[in-house]
């Protein structure tokens, strides 16, 4: 297989064939998370075309949201069956394929199968579990590194690829802005289905980090049945950090994916602002997280992680605040992206670290599955509740100040962890 030889290669070179599997794992994120983004910069393009409220559009994304979390669970059981490959080949083949139907879609109930169950259910076996899955995995040491950077690509995806959208809506229409989305997950399922293997082992090597000589034994394979997720869900609730870092995750999905994600562009909209510049704004924003999150994923494996989780949620939370009073002028504009941006998703690291030193490594990624169950659950409320809040109220205000409110609870929460805290506190050394 390519795999096989280009790791004796790069292996010749002083290069882990993990850092490949990083790198389409990176691409993964990038394509499926663009394509959930996407709907994001249609929603007034769909609503004038099929005369759909704003509302009715964002109850088929709060579908969509709902289902990419409650599929982490069992995404996590679809890759120790079937493998890493399959599922991210086969989800990506399902994003293409939506999406493309999509551009021929004549009723709502169209929408909501294709853009709201579809795409949930698709987006979902490729989501954080995944970047979870391969950390573990693939590497010893760095791990928060990695997760960092697996996590940049998520919303580096989502916000990245809105201002190409929004352009192609304004110059050609809605549909053509699709096909972007399409040939980017084609393209990256061609070199997942090349380069992707499962574990260290399947390229004759041991995880990043660890001796090469004391190379671990093949993983017995994983008695899994389609209960266990459940099992696994029951033994964490008895854990208080399971439910606090869940319940901070539900305000972390609800101050991001559904809120912003979703309405800034109607948002912006509202205030005057046209689609293209709101959507490069995203961009930018796509930009600081990019950094924020790697940085986040470097200071994860350095410093307490529930402070990190502080300080990321109390500086969302009073941008959130703060935006009404932006004017949306350039100037205010570029400094919410800046500070929001920069923790967009930067929760997720220490996140996944505190999950990872309070259930350990084998459970870690089903556990997380159910954790980033909660954060979908938040954006979908979100998605729902700001595209009400909007119908009734002709404002986004009200959600803004709520989902401002909410981080600054959350922030108060991360701090109450505790269980196995201390092995998530790594000592402030480079791995």
């Amino acid at each position: 297989m390519l795999s096989d030889s280009l790791s004796r290669r790069l292996e010749r070179r002083g290069i882990h064939y993990a850092w490949v599997i990083v790198a389409v794992t990176f691409m993964t994120g990038l394509a499926s998370s663009a394509a959930l983004g996407l709907p994001g910069a249609l929603l007034q393009p769909l609503a004038q075309e099929f005369g759909w409220s704003v509302e009715a559009i964002s109850s088929a994304l709060a579908v969509r949201f709902a289902l990419f979390g409650l599929m982490g669970p069992f995404a996590a059981i679809l890759m120790a069956r079937f493998g890493l490959r399959n599922v991210v080949v086969t989800a990506l083949g399902l994003i293409a394929t939506g999406s493309l139907l999509a551009t021929r879609m004549t009723a709502f109930w169209h929408l909501v199968a294709l853009w709201g169950v579809m795409l949930g259910v698709a987006s979902g076996m490729t989501a954080l579990v995944l970047s979870a899955v391969v950390s573990n995995r693939w590497f010893e040491t760095r791990r928060g590194l990695v997760v960092g950077v697996l996590t940049a690509s998520a919303a580096t995806g989502q916000l990245a690829f809105l201002p190409v959208g929004a352009w192609l809506v304004q110059q050609y229409g809605w549909r053509m802005a699709v096909w972007p989305v399409f040939m980017a997950c084609a393209l990256v399922a061609l070199a997942a289905w090349l380069l992707m293997r499962d574990r260290p082992t399947d390229v004759g090597q041991a995880p990043y980090g660890q001796a090469p000589d004391v190379l671990p034994a093949p993983a017995a394979p994983m008695r899994l049945t389609v209960g266990t997720p459940f099992a696994v869900l029951k033994e964490a609730a008895a854990h208080r950090t399971f439910w606090l870092l869940a319940g901070t995750f539900f305000i972390c999905g609800l101050s991001t994916n559904g809120l912003i994600q979703t309405h800034f562009i109607s948002l912006c909209g509202d205030a005057g602002l046209a689609a293209v510049p709101a959507a490069s704004v995203l961009a930018m924003m796509g930009i600081f997280d990019l950094v924020g999150t790697i940085l986040s994923g470097w200071l994860s494996d350095r410093y307490d992680n529930r402070k990190l989780l502080f300080w990321y949620y109390s500086l969302r939370g009073l941008s959130l605040l703060w935006l009404p009073y932006s004017e949306f002028t350039l100037y205010g504009l570029s400094l919410f992206a800046m500070f929001y941006g920069l923790d967009w998703i930067a929760t997720v690291p220490p996140t996944v670290r505190l999950t990872a030193a309070t259930f350990g490594p084998e459970k870690a990624g089903m556990v997380f599955g159910w954790i980033f169950a909660s954060h979908q659950l938040g954006a979908a409320v979100a998605a729902f509740g700001a595209g009400k809040v909007r119908t009734l109220l002709f404002t986004y205000n009200p959600a803004l100040f709520a989902a401002g409110a909410a981080c600054l609870v959350a922030a108060l929460l991360a701090l109450a962890v505790r269980g196995n805290q201390a092995a998530a506190t790594v000592q402030r050394k480079t791995a």
